[in-house]
């Protein structure tokens, strides 16, 4: 592992080497709080599967592995890799760095269903709370669909259009909140659509949140357009004064960044929306096995008596209505049951 300094002073002193293959795959360099907040993370996510193990229960690995690679993973590169030694003196390091953090890393992170891990880990006290933590008011108003659409958005132009990025390329502290609020913005929205804890209200079902993530993939487009086509500089005068020699064009520059941002965007929307209905096809399988054991028992508890099978010598009486088995339409309460019901009143 390589790391490579950061430019402090001049637009040449101390800035890093021209970025190659080789050298953007090889210069890393170490954020303290960043890997304080990954070696957390995963070590609290390694307790609750080992919890869930030692009771007997399971944890799929595709679970561990999407929270590991894909979340923690993008989270790693976002802060230590050659994105982060390469941000303070090109502005399209930094627009990667910020659409990995509130977009690929919180889709990992939601894959791996922390919230269910840690209702299933923690002793049942623990999980009352989760849960109640969960419902609340608060957090209910900050993951309302659409609500938590809007707040990723607003997230995104509010850092690059007032003056939060450039003076976060400043100030050390406020360049770690940074990555914070942008980690926090898009789990709000991705956490809850993604969990098997019952996060969002009963109306959002699977056709619904799949239609909202399709609309959430349009608006994640909207800052890399913005960034692509904006006229003005975003940081310019950061960026002019510490343009290496080697630098594009800071213009261009920008413009590389927003490209990245959009095509990004619209890739992560693509696995986002076949989650969701991987979810649903798996909903709707363990549906119809439920409705099937059911119907099962109910034809085994309403099997004619000996006397009314072929072949008996003696003559059942006739079945009253009320001995018959109602058609599973009748009685079942699910979409299916109601689609079939109207077909018949109107026939």
């Amino acid at each position: 592992m390589r790391v490579i300094a950061l430019a402090t002073t001049g637009p040449s002193a101390g800035s890093p080497a021209q970025p190659t293959l080789g050298r953007l795959l090889s210069s890393w360099q170490p954020d303290v709080p960043a890997l304080v907040l990954v070696l957390v993370l995963g070590g609290l996510y390694g307790w609750g599967v080992l919890r869930v193990r030692r009771r007997g229960g399971a944890w799929p690995p595709a679970r561990i592995a999407a929270f590991a690679v894909l979340g923690l993973g993008a989270l790693v590169v976002a802060t230590m890799s050659a994105l982060a030694v390469y941000d303070h003196v090109l502005f399209w390091p930094a627009a990667v760095q910020n659409v990995l953090l509130d977009l690929v890393a919180p889709l990992g992170l939601a894959l791996g269903d922390p919230l269910r891990l840690a209702v299933e880990a923690l002793p049942s006290a623990g999980a009352a709370r989760v849960r109640r933590a969960v419902s609340g008011k608060a957090v209910r108003a900050l993951t309302f669909p659409l609500v938590s659409t809007a707040l990723v958005l607003t997230t995104e132009l509010v850092v690059y259009f007032t003056p939060y990025f450039a003076t976060a390329l400043r100030v050390g502290w406020l360049h770690e909140l940074m990555y914070l609020h942008l980690l926090a913005a898009g789990c709000l929205f991705v956490v809850p659509v993604l969990t098997h804890e019952q996060a969002l209200p009963a109306w959002c079902t699977h056709p619904v949140r799949a239609a909202l993530v399709f609309l959430d993939g349009i608006v994640d487009a909207v800052p890399g357009v913005v960034v692509m086509t904006h006229g003005t500089l975003i940081a310019g005068a950061w960026y002019l004064h510490h343009a290496p020699a080697w630098s594009p064009d800071v213009r261009h520059d920008q413009q590389i960044g927003g490209g990245a941002m959009l095509s990004i965007a619209e890739l992560v929307a693509l696995p986002f929306l076949l989650a969701i209905l991987v979810q649903w096809a798996r909903a709707e399988r363990a549906q119809n096995a439920a409705l099937d054991r059911r119907l099962d028992a109910e034809l085994i508890r309403a099997a004619p008596p000996a006397a009314e099978r072929p072949g008996h010598p003696e003559q059942a009486p006739p079945a009253t209505p009320a001995d018959r088995v109602r058609p599973w339409w009748e009685t079942e309460r699910n979409d299916v049951a109601d689609r079939i019901r109207r077909q018949h009143d109107n026939s």
